[in-house]
């Protein structure tokens, strides 16, 4: 199955997770199981949340990356991945001064 996000309808969504900015996302849905491209501008941060009934994967694409996991925090570039096992909490935080971050998560329910 090929998934074209160019397709999809893009949502901005302010404050996500209670964070900084907005996200904008392009969605694929089964039902069960969320794949997603996303994009932070400068400043804007998904806030730290729990995966209690998921897991999440998150690949960058482009930009620089912080995460805040559990107590620690993390630093991710292009070509790194981000996993956030059932159970455990994090956010998503664009590091960079002057470009977009670019992702693609995925969240498979558990």
């Amino acid at each position: 199955m090929i998934i074209d996000f160019e397709k999809i309808q893009q949502d901005v969504i302010p404050h996500f997770k209670g964070g900084e900015g907005e996200t904008k996302n392009r969605m694929f849905f089964d039902g069960t199981n969320k794949i997603m491209h996303g994009t932070l501008e400068p400043g804007c941060t998904i806030g730290y949340h729990n995966h209690e009934t998921s897991s999440e994967i998150i690949y960058i694409l482009s930009g620089d990356a912080r995460v805040l996991y559990d107590d620690g925090e993390e630093h991710l570039v292009p070509g790194q991945c981000h996993y956030c096992p059932k159970g455990h909490s994090h956010s998503l935080i664009n590091a960079s001064p002057n470009t977009s971050l670019t992702y693609i998560a995925v969240v498979p329910e558990q």
